[in-house]
């Protein structure tokens, strides 16, 4: 059995489209309740709640419908991924909640025992207790976390402290929503849908605690949005514009394969649509790599906004680590579009 033939998108390519959400989150009234110290109004990663004077508490939730085959796998996969949020704001994950979608009928039930048993071997990895969960009859399975961590104020990394001149560091090859279509089609290289899974795999819990210790202004995680939306929503937040040099961007063996051959997930065309006119790329850009740039991520890297005078050391150690960081770019003065691809 394969798991993908449970799913109409492959991953973080099942999020609503960024337009949709917007539309539905504009008619939200606006609370003003004290203790809120990051909401959602600038697309941050996690929200961060003062609880007391001395306990700040950091929180999302992610699940998604399977991008991969193997159940085990994909429950590690999606562990990963939640918990990347509260590194992506500088926070440590404590505890999880896990979220299922379960068909009634139709799939053995060993398959959910194995996706589950996935998911808590990756929470044990990054050291966060299970306390619980919750599932749903669904024809289509999904799989995730609500996380809750604690974050100290001076590591709290939101979308709008990026400033102009900090230079721009990914700590993962892009390409996964490219290639996990091509398994959705039943049209990959097992090569490559290998290293696609290695890097899903990951956590970003070194790269985050790399980070902290260098004078990092801003980081966020790539994934449902792409490269491109969570770039645009940083840029936005700050007040700022973004370059990136697209030679510089890593890429996943067959990503651009994959592009050529037109294997481009609904949600990348979703964020093309709706973050396509804040971007600027230039004609020197091909067309494959065109698609990376709004390619939905499951499980990415995370984007650093670095001080300019730091960003060498910092790419040192992290590179020292294994992890496959790359300087892709830089914060500019406010442009007329918000990203601009050389």
């Amino acid at each position: 059995m394969k798991l993908t033939q449970f799913a109409r998108s492959a991953g973080c390519a099942g999020k609503l489209a960024p337009g949709v959400l917007d539309a539905a989150l504009k008619t939200i009234p606006r609370q003003n309740l004290p203790g809120v110290v990051v909401g959602y109004e600038n697309s941050d990663d996690a929200g961060v709640f003062q609880l007391t004077s001395d306990i700040t508490v950091v929180q999302t939730v992610d699940y998604f419908p399977p991008m991969v085959d193997d159940p085990y796998t994909f429950g590690q996969i999606a562990a990963a991924n939640a918990l990347s949020d509260v590194y992506a704001m500088g926070g440590q994950p404590k505890t999880a909640l896990s979220i299922v979608g379960f068909p009634a009928a139709g799939v053995d039930f060993s398959v959910l025992g194995d996706i589950m048993r996935g998911g808590i071997d990756k929470l044990n990895e990054a050291g966060v207790a299970l306390l619980g969960g919750h599932s749903v009859r669904d024809d289509e399975i999904k799989f995730g976390y609500a996380i809750t961590g604690t974050i100290a104020t001076k590591d709290i990394k939101q979308n709008s402290g990026a400033q102009a001149g900090n230079r721009i560091i990914l700590t993962k090859p892009l390409g996964i929503g490219l290639i996990t279509t091509a398994v959705k089609r039943g049209q990959p290289q097992p090569e490559h849908v290998h290293a696609a899974i290695a890097a899903m795999l990951q956590l970003n819990r070194r790269a985050a605690e790399i980070c902290l210790g260098f004078p990092v202004d801003a980081m966020t995680d790539v994934t449902g949005y792409g490269l491109a939306g969570h770039g645009i929503e940083v840029a936005k937040a700050s007040h700022v514009s973004i370059e990136i040099d697209h030679r510089q961007i890593p890429l996943l063996p067959g990503a651009l394969e994959y592009s050529r051959a037109g294997f481009c997930a609904g949600g990348l065309t979703n964020n093309r649509e709706f973050f396509g006119p804040s971007v600027s790329i230039s004609d020197s850009v091909p067309p494959d790599m065109q698609n990376v740039l709004f390619d939905p991520q499951t499980s990415g890297g995370l984007l650093v906004f670095c001080r300019p005078d730091a960003a060498d050391a910092l790419l040192g150690k992290l590179q020292s680590e294994g992890i496959t960081a790359v300087e892709i770019g830089f914060i500019a003065a406010p442009a007329e579009r918000l990203l601009t691809l050389n």
